[in-house]
């Protein structure tokens, strides 16, 4: 069974070649998590230090030819469960950690701007990611890289799913419309049932996949036909150098403090 993943998370220039067309996927998702796990390393109180990691995303945009304030609009749809893990942090850490023009501001305040920071790049390096590569081809670097294929083809199906959750959820609301008499808002005892009817359909529906799948042949992994259209290409030495380049960034941005160079 053929499976192919429509990215619509930044569908703007998505079809289209860029500045990192010819980068082996592995580069990028190897940059990619560096960029995040040495970013969430950075102490949580060292804002100054932290905000220089906007660069990543800043750049990477006009390199994968979509608009950076895209990326910031999509990963702001994050924002209110990123508020969520923060929200507590300035009524239980209290401590003083500066003060700004006599007025003082606790440690708790300063590291809930940290989390929205962190969250936020976090989701951008994610975005930008998966609109180069494309989902498939992200798991396909992972699969290459020598994470366990069961995994790989998990991530693949959980992708898959989420479309036929979502069409199943339009099917449901087009005929709910067609019998609303005019009516385009959901009483608040109407969810119930619509989710309950949602996730029914839509296991029903991965059942009849499943079946199809394994009339064809499936047997727990994905063959390379599933994920045809997604690049492949060859690790060669701009991918190298791409990745050097950009370790070299993200270790100068860790290790030091560009704020105390510039505005000291």
């Amino acid at each position: 069974m053929s499976v192919r993943f429509v990215n619509p998370v930044l569908s703007e220039g998505s079809a289209t070649r860029n500045h990192l067309s010819d980068i082996d996927p592995r580069g990028l998702l190897l940059v990619a998590v560096g960029y995040i796990v040495v970013m969430l390393s950075v102490p949580v109180l060292n804002l100054g230090m932290l905000i220089w990691f906007a660069a990543y995303p800043v750049v990477m945009a006009p390199l994968s030819h979509i608009r950076y304030s895209a990326v910031l609009r999509k990963s702001l749809v994050t924002l209110p469960f990123i508020i969520l893990i923060g929200a507590m942090n300035p009524l239980f850490d209290r401590r003083v950690a500066m003060t700004v023009c006599g007025m003082e501001i606790s440690a708790g305040w300063i590291s809930f701007i940290s989390i929205l920071i962190r969250g936020l790049l976090s989701v951008q390096a994610a975005l930008l990611l998966v609109h180069v590569c494309g989902f498939n081809g992200v798991c396909r670097a992972m699969g290459r890289l020598g994470l366990p294929s069961i995994l790989v083809t998990q991530l693949m199906m959980v992708s898959r799913y989420m479309q036929t959750l979502g069409e199943e959820a339009m099917t449901m609301h087009r005929a709910r419309v067609a019998r609303g008499y005019g009516r385009k808002n959901y009483p608040i005892k109407e969810w119930g049932p619509f989710i309950g009817q949602l996730l029914l359909r839509t296991v029903d529906r991965g059942e009849r996949v499943n079946r199809a799948m394994v009339a064809r042949g499936f047997e727990g992994i994905l063959p390379p036909e599933a994920t045809q259209g997604e690049r492949t290409n060859a690790w060669e030495t701009n991918s190298t150098v791409f990745v050097l380049i950009w370790g070299g960034v993200i270790f100068c941005l860790r290790y030091f403090d560009l704020s105390t160079i510039f505005f000291r």
